[in-house]
């Protein structure tokens, strides 16, 4: 997706706060950041992290250079292998207009060699929101991959896809029921930045949507049905 169109899709539907979440990479948010100066969208800085036991989880960060450092980790604990875009799709890095950079000749669509426990650890250590991706989803969804929740990690939250309802989710997976939960298409297309969770915060940061997924001090996180 192209950064100015990401930002003019979510300023269509009301959005004011998004997060940029690739898979095991980072080069294409700051660009959207960029894009989104003078609007009212704010932009926080993720990935989708793609763990050892092939878990999708969300890592999202106030600042960018939270994210630098956990995508180093990363780098760090990639296997050696290239992209082949026959079969993968080409891997683009753009600028802020969405003008072609260069394209990652690395393959990103892979596990780091990261365990759950370590990204979890170094996520909460860079002050970031720790989430599981789409736990019910077949493929990469940890009560799919894994059929329960490591007791040595303690996430922000849990992400539901699309595709199942809250509180079908809770009776599905008892085991969820003591995290607070979050909702999203998980969107790879612009028409599906849909806005699902509404927030009720003062400002635009990780303490705060932390305060919200808790309940804190008058806090408050809601989700709508799309």
């Amino acid at each position: 997706m192209i950064p100015p169109l990401i930002i003019q899709a979510a300023e269509s539907k009301g959005i004011d706060l998004i997060a940029i979440t690739d898979h095991n990479a980072s080069a294409n948010v700051d660009a959207v950041r960029k894009a989104s100066k003078d609007t009212s969208i704010s932009v926080l800085s993720g990935m989708e992290l793609q763990t050892k036991e092939e878990v999708h989880t969300l890592c999202i960060f106030d600042d960018y250079e939270q994210l630098i450092a956990l995508q180093e980790l990363v780098n760090s604990n990639m296997p050696d292998f290239s992209n082949d875009p026959e079969h993968f799709g080409e891997q683009y890095i753009v600028d802020e207009t969405g003008d072609f950079i260069v394209s990652e000749n690395r393959l990103l669509s892979t596990s780091a060699n990261i365990t759950l426990k370590d990204a979890w650890e170094e996520v909460t250590r860079l002050g970031g929101l720790f989430i599981p991706a789409h736990i019910n989803r077949a493929a990469y969804g940890i009560m799919t991959v894994l059929g329960f929740l490591p007791q040595d990690i303690q996430p922000s939250a849990l992400e539901i896809s699309k595709h199942l309802s809250i509180d079908e989710s809770r009776k599905k997976y008892p085991l969820i029921r003591q995290f607070p939960l979050i909702q999203s298409g998980d969107a790879h297309l612009l028409q599906d930045i849909l806005g699902w969770n509404i927030l009720s915060m003062e400002k635009p940061t990780i303490d705060e949507i932390k305060k919200a997924l808790n309940g804190i001090d008058g806090r408050s996180i809601n989700i709508v049905a799309n």
